[in-house]
């Protein structure tokens, strides 16, 4: 239930995950070796990971195929007993009673949803972020510093949340046989808003930004930049380190705010071919207009989410609405119902967002490869992900639940880059 796009701003508390620890099995070949069959040099790489490495990586993916259908279905047993036993209806009189105006209502009931939906799902919650990734060697954060990133992050769902809330429930009111129209524009704008301030003001809670300084690294990734049309002035490191051993890098924000960023785990773990690779990938997803692609994708998503919601919404406080003591559409009490109903798209709608955003990262990745050169720098760091990654997965396996390529089909594309670009020769 609480996979509803307000909430996901809960994401930014990214949990901390450390490294299973590289075999030392068959090394890759060497990046001044040609590659003649890129099977064979992909093989070579998924030989670096002992089976005992793999069987955990799978072990730990697998696990997450699991925890969708059990998070799916613990939101919808916390949406029943607020509705059936009558709590939302009883949230929504006391913000009544406390002010008069609505918009102000409807934040009372917001922050008394929030809270009392955290601490039912926090069980789920304590065991998916912090027991399960201490139990397969994947969190270097203790429970007070992991605590303390959950509060930050419902502090942020308490405001933006809220404000997003009351926008919604004020197009309720306005628009009531057009409200799912008005619904998806302002959810959109939203979305909008949120990726501006996101690099700028709710990253910056979670880790500390700095600029890249070692000039051996810098250079060559600005340089990369320029000669991308990307007018680059900055390269972020993120101190990740401090919760995590997992290497990332991102593009984030839109229009001014849009910035590339690094952690410190890339520069500490990665080769400086890995890392140029990396940041080319990232570099792809911005002058691909990824950023933007992606705001239309999921604007299209978020309509056909509210079309269902108007059809659902309707048949059920049509035929429950009484018992539950919901009054209508802009009635707060009913938020419940509109969180299980989008629960319930976008878990139908996983493989489809997958795939979306599956093409965009093996997009970013061939780019990537184009402008950095780096394939075995890139295939380093795809084995790294396969930590924590199932790295060969069946085709139906990956269509549903990987949202980027896998690892084996990552360094398959770079040998065989690195083959056809005779790179070596």
């Amino acid at each position: 239930m609480k996979r509803t796009v307000l909430l996901l701003l809960l994401a930014l508390a990214l949990p901390a995950v450390p490294h299973l620890g590289l075999a030392q099995a068959p090394p890759p070949p060497p990046a001044t070796a040609s590659v003649q069959d890129p099977v064979a040099a992909t093989e070579a790489y998924l030989a670096r990971l002992s089976p005992e490495q793999r069987e955990k990586s799978d072990s730990y993916f697998e696990g997450g195929y699991w925890l969708l259908l059990w998070d799916f279905l613990y939101g919808l047993g916390v949406a029943a007993l607020l509705l059936g036993r009558g709590l939302s209806a009883r949230m929504r009189s006391l913000a009544e009673r406390a002010v008069r105006f609505r918009p102000l209502q409807v934040f009372l009931y917001w922050l008394q949803y929030l809270v009392l939906t955290t601490l039912l799902t926090f069980p789920l919650v304590l065991y998916v972020g912090f027991f399960r990734e201490h139990k397969y060697g994947l969190s270097n954060q203790t429970f007070g510093e992991w605590m303390i990133d959950l509060l930050k992050g419902m502090a942020v769902g308490a405001l933006l949340g809220g404000l997003a809330v009351m926008g919604i429930y004020a197009i309720f009111r306005r628009f009531p046989r057009t409200w799912w129209i008005w619904g998806t524009v302002a959810a959109v704008a939203f979305l909008v808003v949120v990726m501006l301030i996101a690099p700028v003001f709710i990253a910056p809670l979670f880790n500390t930004y700095t600029e890249l300084q070692d000039p051996n690294l810098r250079g060559p990734i600005l340089s990369l930049a320029r000669a991308n049309g990307i007018p680059a002035e900055h390269v972020y490191v993120f101190d990740a380190s401090k919760q995590t051993k997992r290497v990332s890098a991102n593009v984030s924000g839109a229009l001014g705010t849009m910035r590339i960023s690094l952690n410190d785990n890339l520069l500490n773990r990665v080769s400086p071919g890995g890392v140029k690779s990396v940041m080319g990938h990232e570099m792809g997803h911005y002058v691909l207009n990824h950023v933007y692609e992606s705001v239309l994708w999921f604007a299209l998503v978020l309509l056909a989410g509210f079309s269902f919601l108007r059809w659902g919404y309707d048949r059920a406080v049509a035929r429950w609405g009484g018992r539950w003591g919901v009054r209508g559409i802009d009635d707060p009490a009913g938020l419940p119902l509109l969180a299980v109903l989008f629960s319930i798209f976008f878990f139908v709608m996983t493989p489809l967002n997958n795939t979306y955003i599956r093409v965009n990262e093996a997009e970013a990745d061939m780019f990537g490869l184009n402008a950095a050169r780096e394939p075995d720098g890139f295939a380093e760091t795809a084995l790294l992900l396969g930590e924590y990654r199932k790295l060969h997965p069946g085709p139906v396996e990956e269509w549903i639940f990987f949202d980027h390529p896998s690892g084996y089909q990552r360094i398959l594309m770079a040998m065989n880059w690195k083959k056809e670009n005779r790179l070596n020769r």
